[in-house]
């Protein structure tokens, strides 16, 4: 039991954040799951630690569904029969960070070309490998500049290069062409190549959806990362790498201790957010799963249209869930959590963001604009 001063403090911290829920439109994640079924799981010190495909001495474990979630998205994205491996990781930048290390251990003087709308953990991961690396220039709308790309290759043809392409950018979710990547890279006759895919966000509604431009091992990716806290959803930052296998096995050795192979990058691993996600798949099913991408892109539809009628110059990539608009006042970025770069904000379309919501969004933003005028 909690001192009186000390559960006072946690009671105001939870009301706080729940008050604070109420009013999260600006970042990638998902509200509308609910995995009160598997709390009872929270007294349990469950840890996946090591391979996910090799039993342990540790055997308070969910291996088992860990396995059946990821067969889940191999399946979903296409790995090459018995030549994918992959784990449940922490989130998208574990994962990205584990595809640039199997990167380097291939082609140990590679060098990595991303483009500068790269989500900021790359050039730390890129830093933690101590990789060389390169920037490539964006587009307006956020994706790569393949001329640019074309350009720094050449300059550089004597080194294998290692791509890390954009599945969804962090502020306009753009969505870096592979076709044009690999064509690109034919053109140069460039041989020693590797491609990881940043699918954080887009990647499985992408791939749910089979949206354009494809990314997936059909498609020629070496790797991917998806977060798992942001479409699906879950309380817990969890997420999915997965990688040839071929390529993992160059990684990794057996820890006689705990009985299994140490082939991720934390070792010990959340035993729970497996759980989550295996919960939510198989209580959505695939079609459950269309039908959240298809409400969120027309959510995002209907928040775009809202604000042309406004008048606002407001934009949105081809089958996105994410609305760009110029930044609005403080309090309203404030209040609402908008995500904010160089004088442009987003409201991200996730599922469990209902129109109303929004439509309470943009009668604060009608507020907001009608203060301006005043002071004007």
């Amino acid at each position: 039991m909690l001192k009186r001063p000390d559960n006072e403090r946690l009671m105001a911290y939870m009301e706080k954040a729940k008050e604070r829920s109420e009013y999260f439109i600006g970042y990638p994640i998902a509200q509308d799951f609910d995995y009160s079924e598997l709390y009872p799981l929270l007294k349990l010190p469950l840890n996946n630690v090591g391979d996910p495909q090799v039993e342990s001495t540790y055997d308070l474990n969910s291996r088992s569904l860990e396995q059946e979630v990821l067969q889940f998205f191999a399946d979903l994205f296409h790995a090459p029969t018995d030549n994918w491996w992959g784990y449940v990781t922490n989130g998208g930048s574990e994962g990205n960070l584990y595809g640039l290390y199997v990167a380097r251990e291939l082609y140990p003087n590679g060098v990595v070309y991303y483009s500068e709308a790269t989500h900021y953990s790359v050039q730390k991961n890129i830093q933690l490998l101590n990789c060389q690396s390169i920037v490539i220039r964006k587009q307006e709308n956020g994706e790569m500049d393949y001329e640019d790309l074309r350009q720094m290759v050449q300059m550089n043809r004597d080194k294998p290069v290692i791509i890390l392409a954009n599945i969804g950018t962090t502020m306009t979710e753009a969505k870096d062409d592979l076709a044009r990547i690999k064509q690109t890279l034919a053109s140069l006759a460039v041989k020693s190549q590797y491609i990881h895919c940043d699918a954080a966000l887009a990647g499985t509604y992408s791939a749910l959806l089979n949206l354009e431009p494809g990314f997936d091992f059909a498609h020629g990716c070496d790797s991917l990362a998806i977060s798992g806290h942001k479409f699906i959803g879950s309380p817990i930052p969890c997420g999915v790498v997965l990688v040839k296998k071929n390529y993992k096995e160059r990684i990794g050795k057996a820890i006689p201790y705990i009985g299994t192979v140490d082939t991720t990058i934390t070792g010990s691993r959340n035993g729970h957010s497996p759980i989550f996600m295996w919960y939510a798949i198989k209580k959505l099913g695939i079609e459950g799963l269309k039908q959240r991408a298809t409400e969120s892109l027309e959510t995002a539809q209907y928040v775009l249209n809202r604000f042309k009628e406004m008048g606002v110059n407001a934009w949105c990539n081809p089958s996105a869930l994410t609305v760009v608009f110029p930044a609005p006042a403080l309090a309203l970025k404030v209040k609402w959590q908008l995500a904010t770069e160089d004088g442009m904000s987003h409201v991200i379309c996730m599922p469990g963001i209902s129109r109303a919501k929004f439509d309470e969004f943009f009668a604060d933003y009608e507020l907001s604009l009608s203060a301006e005028k005043t002071l004007v």
